[in-house]
């Protein structure tokens, strides 16, 4: 059996209801678990950006982002390893704020993860890290480690590449072709 990677599929689609559903039902039919979504709108007028994450084989993934590409309302599907792209996630941790202060290495790990405090109370304050997944993880372990945590919520993978718009490129050129027609 060949080993199965980690990889990103980027999807850029016309902003459309339903759109999710379809492009998820690609993965369940391949029984591929999703790792990661993130959904957004791009910085295209009228274009939403897909980030996905899944373990899979090279031509298993290769399949699936054709699949997701022969959607009709898909502009274009592409997926890349790790080191093909720039990738992040964001996280907020929700830490006790008498707990946090009362422990000196809780600040010292803020400062080595490069986190910020983003929120104060009496109660409990907001870390916010923005950084690669294990990082992420770490700084939870960390922190957990200290009994300080009372809430942490991360992202999913953002992601960016600069080989995937030549298709936007091409359907932003019709769009404005089929505009021009119609006045």
């Amino acid at each position: 059996m060949e080993n199965k990677t980690l990889y990103t599929i980027i999807v850029h689609s016309e902003n459309i209801a339903g759109i999710l559903n379809q492009i998820t039902a690609v993965f369940t039919r391949r029984q591929l678990n999703i790792e990661s979504l993130n959904v957004s709108a791009s910085s295209i007028r009228g274009v939403h950006k897909y980030t996905i994450t899944c373990w899979a084989t090279p031509d298993i993934v290769e399949k699936v982002a054709k699949q997701i590409e022969k959607k009709m309302d898909v502009i274009q599907a592409h997926y890349f390893k790790d080191d093909e792209i720039f990738k992040r996630e964001i996280a907020l941790y929700k830490v006790s704020t008498p707990e946090f202060q009362s422990t000196p290495e809780a600040s010292k790990l803020i400062r080595q993860y490069s986190a910020h405090i983003v929120e104060v109370n009496p109660v409990f304050s907001i870390v916010e890290m923005t950084g690669t997944s294990e990082d992420i993880s770490s700084l939870y372990q960390e922190l957990s480690s200290l009994n300080c945590v009372l809430q942490f919520v991360r992202s999913g993978r953002i992601a960016v590449s600069t080989s995937c718009f030549e298709r936007v490129n091409e359907y932003l050129a019709h769009r404005e072709e089929r505009y021009q027609k119609e006045k």
